[in-house]
């Protein structure tokens, strides 16, 4: 398994980090999703270096030339409704990709106590393909987990890339244990801890409430 944390080596993804994380830039959702999309953008690039490629003859208005084009079948996975920015960045790049949608939320027992639910999927046949599926926070890591066993109804991958913009060490710890070896891990930063309620610290605080308004 190969995880890849951006954090480690500054670059681009370090300033919309930044911007993310920040309360008083937090105040502009159109700038929180945007940011979103951008680290989204980045990382596909990153994952398009490991796919596999083939070469196409096209015509130009001077002669023939021959071309690199991607020859891995990709699938785009998302958890609603937070990763929904960042998904779109992903799809800016790989727009030919298929796409597949899971509905996954915390159901509340007590205060702290809850289940996680999947209550909705739709989904191409993933048989032999790479799925890249894509969750802005990263906490236990179990939702991500009950995504990607929803999404094995629809075919065993050949290659699962999971995406995130912050998770938690306990996070990555769970991924390694429950995700096979075919399983790469690309993460904008790796924060200490979780608190209480399951969410990430420091973290940046609730990604679907930032991007598109609270929830009653």
């Amino acid at each position: 398994m190969t995880i890849v944390n951006f954090a480690e080596k500054p670059s681009l993804i370090s300033q919309y980090m930044m911007e993310l994380r920040d309360i008083n830039v937090q105040k502009d959702m159109l700038r929180f999703r945007t940011n979103l999309e951008r680290v989204g953008q980045i990382m596909a690039y990153e994952i398009s270096r490991t796919l596999n490629y083939k070469k196409v003859e096209v015509t130009t208005p001077l002669a023939k030339a021959m071309c690199d084009v991607v020859e891995t079948p990709v699938v785009l996975g998302t958890i609603f409704r937070a990763g929904m920015p960042f998904h779109q960045g992903f799809l800016k790049f790989f727009d030919h990709a298929e796409n597949a949608f899971v509905s996954a939320y915390r159901k509340y027992k007590e205060k702290d106590t809850f289940d996680i639910h999947i209550e909705y999927l739709a989904s191409p046949l993933l048989e032999g393909k790479t799925l890249i599926l894509a969750d802005p926070m990263l906490a236990t890591g179990a939702s991500m987990e009950l995504a990607y066993r929803a999404l094995l109804t629809k075919g065993e991958p050949a290659h699962v890339h999971i995406a995130s913009v912050i998770a938690s060490q306990q996070a990555v710890d769970y991924i390694k244990a429950h995700f096979p070896e075919n399983t790469s891990v690309w993460i904008g930063a790796v924060d200490p801890e979780i608190n209480a309620h399951s969410y990430i610290v420091p973290g940046l605080g609730d990604a679907g409430d930032l991007s598109f308004g609270e929830k009653e």
